[in-house]
């Protein structure tokens, strides 16, 4: 399996799959459970389902409170500056800058996990459908190239995902935003309940619902069901969110036809120009620092938006000088992110005999409600528009007792025990249109600790985005206020592309190999026989978490490769 010893018959399969996160994952599952001999090749590390150390680790259990020191965090200062990743807990997940640089014109937070399971084992698991509010908007606004696709041909295969990946939610049809196959969904809270019937009455066409999210309320596929330990990040022993470890993986597993190969660093494509196919993937192995070939009928690149699009630029040849299938010049541009932090919060002086159990690893979404297609909703300074996320708690006694630094005795104990207010704070993510100058292109100056080109990137959000803001903020206050709530506040900390984690675009699909890289069915219409189903497929971003979508569009391309294989097209 490690070494090209026997000629090239021992490294050919039927299949082979570049990373192993939510993507891969699925394409290895299908491609396996189809019948095809499949490799899956993953850069970093392996990590079995369960090998999550600090899982079943209490804060006390965490060195420095769960912070890492100034010092070690020298290595993650890109990572570490957007506040939300590096910790004690979580740090073992995510690359270090130092090993594996990239370069910025603007500032982007590019955050990676090179290990078996990449990103699904870290992700926020919010799962919702793109509708054809969603597939038709570039074609309608004149922006960009129109979808190749529309609801009608994802929706079966949504349903085939959910299914087994199993997705919480409650079915609150709402046109655009569809309903799926749900296990029943968690409870929103008593504020929580409040706002949303205070939204849904004051406002038409705004509704509130409890998180769509791929943690599982019931036993599923073998899976345990979720224990409210709001622990995610670490790895879910249970296997009670959705991860390519603990559901994709086992399944490809079970069937006896993939093989794994961790610690192999995809370098480039091996294209055959006398077939105008690919022939199979050159890669580094990680540990021994050796180039070996693996060799297939049919590739599927999963490795993360990025990554696959490095890939691609950098299996140039005489055929294609600027990157493997870019004779569109569209491979490399069109990359988008959602942006976000910003909205509103305030105090409740209600529900003070209340509390809840457990910690919800979910909070509530408030769907797109402004250009929807109609005069009502119709915002005229800005294309597209937003979805909220959020969710109300009650603060804790350390923010509420003055005590703390000075008090002692009954009195003190006795505050500890209870809890501040209700509050509440909701924050919008939005859509970012595809510009063709947000780009990534290889950097051949500065190399990594393998001696490969690394990515410059130049992406950031224009007028478009930064008009949106203020009523991101504005609309939110005023859903809070007419909930009554109190001291709402509006704020905006600044986003920049990267942040949300859900690079999109790069090597987009479309109608017309002129001006898109990728057909209706992830395949590459220069290479037929490479798919690409990662978030650099994506032709707009919509304004919904698109992890899902990755999820429907891998098993649909997936299903058509292998019946084109079938009928010898491949």
């Amino acid at each position: 399996m490690y070494f090209n010893s026997n000629g090239q018959e021992e490294v050919t399969y039927d299949a082979i799959v570049v990373g192993s996160g939510i993507s891969g994952g699925w394409a290895a599952k299908e491609l396996c459970e189809k019948g095809l001999k499949t490799l899956v090749l993953e850069r970093g590390r392996d990590v079995k389902h369960g090998d999550y150390p600090t899982a079943g680790l209490d804060p006390w259990d965490l060195d420095y409170r769960d912070q890492v020191l100034p010092e070690e965090l020298k290595d993650y200062e890109k990572q570490s500056r957007t506040g939300y990743t590096v910790r004690q807990s979580s740090k073992h997940w995510f690359v270090k800058d130092t090993e594996h640089p990239y370069s910025e014109v603007k500032r982007f937070d590019w955050m990676r996990g090179y290990h078996v399971g990449g990103r699904s084992l870290m992700w926020g698991r919010q799962s919702y459908r793109l509708a054809d509010l969603d597939f038709e908007a570039n074609a309608k606004d004149g922006i960009a190239v129109d979808w190749p696709v529309r609801y009608a041909d994802l929706a079966p295969w949504y349903d085939y995902v959910e299914k087994f990946a199993g997705i919480s939610g409650s079915k609150d049809g709402i046109p655009h935003l569809p309903d799926g196959q749900f296990l029943p969904p968690m409870e929103l809270n008593c504020l929580e309940q409040h706002v949303k019937g205070a939204i849904e009455s004051n406002f038409k066409n705004r509704y509130m619902v409890i998180g769509r999210t791929a943690n599982l309320t019931q036993a599923h596929n073998g899976r345990g069901s979720c224990q409210f330990r709001n622990r995610c990040i670490r790895g879910c022993p249970y296997g009670a969110y959705f991860s390519s470890n603990a559901a994709t993986l086992p399944a490809a597993a079970a069937t006896g036809n993939m093989t794994l190969r961790p610690h192999s660093i995809v370098h480039s494509i091996i294209y055959d120009p006398a077939t105008r196919k690919a022939k199979g993937v050159r890669i580094i192995d990680a540990q021994t620092r050796e180039t070996k070939e693996f060799f297939a009928k049919v590739i599927f690149l999963c490795a993360s938006a990025l990554a696959t699009t490095q890939i691609l630029l950098q299996s140039k040849s005489g055929a294609f000088p600027t990157g493997l299938g870019n004779s569109s010049g569209q491979l490399g541009h069109n990359l988008m992110d959602h942006h976000f932090r910003c909205g509103a919060s305030g105090i409740s002086d209600d529900f003070g005999d209340k509390y809840y159990s457990g910690r919800r690893p979910n909070g509530i979404y408030i769907p797109r409600f402004v250009n929807l297609g109609d005069k009502e909703s119709e915002r005229k300074d800005y294309l597209r528009g937003w979805g909220y996320q959020g969710g109300a708690g009650r603060d804790g006694w350390s923010t509420t007792v003055p005590e703390m630094k000075i008090g002692v005795g009954k009195e003190f104990k006795d505050k500890l025990l209870q809890p501040g207010p209700w509050t509440m704070g909701i924050t919008a993510f939005a859509e970012c249109l595809p510009y063709y100058e947000n780009q990534v292109t290889l950097n051949e100056e500065v190399r990594d600790m393998y001696g490969l080109p690394t990515l410059t990137i130049d992406c950031e959000f224009k007028d478009n985005e930064m008009r949106m803001r203020k009523d991101m903020m504005n609309d939110a206050a005023e859903m809070l206020e007419a909930a009554g709530l109190k001291n709402v506040e509006t704020w905006d900390a600044g986003s920049w592309p990267g942040l949300g984690i859900h690079e999109m675009g790069t090597a987009r699909m479309g109608r017309d190999p002129k001006s898109s890289v990728l057909n209706g069915y992830n395949q590459m219409h220069d290479v037929k026989n490479i798919f690409v189903t990662d978030g650099a497929c994506m032709t707009s971003a919509a304004c919904q978490n698109p992890s899902l979508t990755y999820m429907a569009l891998t098993a649909r391309a997936a299903d058509f490769a292998v019946n084109e294989l079938k009928k010898m097209n491949l």
